[in-house]
């Protein structure tokens, strides 16, 4: 019979780590070694078992549970991160993966999906909770941000500060129909179709002060 699997879990809930506990305590060929309940309990269990899995949450005191992972993988063990989580907000998504975890699990997965979850993630196989994957993949096919050219946040300046065309060219030391050339630039790339409206959408993205 092969080896065992051995999995740590890792969750300052006591209820919720013993849950997970229980959960895979009838798994076959699963192990639980170790449990903590903080992010540095985590990383000394980890260099003191060096289990194939660490199933680590994201809020947790001391030491949360990105920078739990981000020690566990420059440290000696060979342990696979796997963060098992109630959020799925794209900035913890993110963050859990550039700290280097294998995968991303939200709490409702049913026994079966976290025991494959684990047996692939000892694999060396990237896991991804459904939903958390259709972040990833709805993020990946956002639109980039439009990117205005110094001269051309000049003139939308110019036209949130109420500035005729002609006002505008004054100011920047240019002609109107220049300004009229990058006022056209401008709502091709924030995708509108007037001065106000430009205006409007720079602000919200962040493009103008307010």
């Amino acid at each position: 019979m092969a080896d065992k699997l051995r999995v740590v879990v890792v969750d300052d809930h006591t209820v919720m780590r013993a849950g997970v506990v229980a959960l895979l305590a009838a798994e076959d060929g699963i192990e639980i070694v170790g449990e903590a309940d903080d992010g540095r309990a985590a990383v000394r269990l980890v260099e003191d078992l060096d289990p194939d899995v660490a199933l680590v949450d994201l809020r947790m005191p001391v030491l949360d549970g990105v920078a739990a992972t981000e020690r566990i993988v420059a440290g000696p063990a060979r342990t696979r991160v796997l963060i098992l989580t109630t959020y799925d907000t794209d900035t913890d998504i993110e963050r859990a993966v550039e700290a280097g975890a294998i995968g991303y699990l939200l709490k409702d997965a049913t026994r079966e999906q976290l025991a494959d979850a684990i047996r692939s993630a000892s694999r060396g196989e990237t896991v991804l909770a459904p939903r958390v994957a259709q972040r990833l993949v709805a993020r990946m096919r956002r639109p980039a941000e439009p990117v205005l050219t110094r001269r051309e946040l000049d003139v939308l300046r110019g036209v949130a500060d109420g500035l005729s065309n002609a006002e505008i060219g004054q100011r920047l030391f240019i002609g109107e129909a220049t300004v009229k050339t990058h006022l056209l630039r401008v709502f091709a790339k924030l995708d509108v179709s007037d001065r106000t409206r430009a205006v409007v959408v720079a602000l919200e993205r962040g493009l103008l002060a307010r």
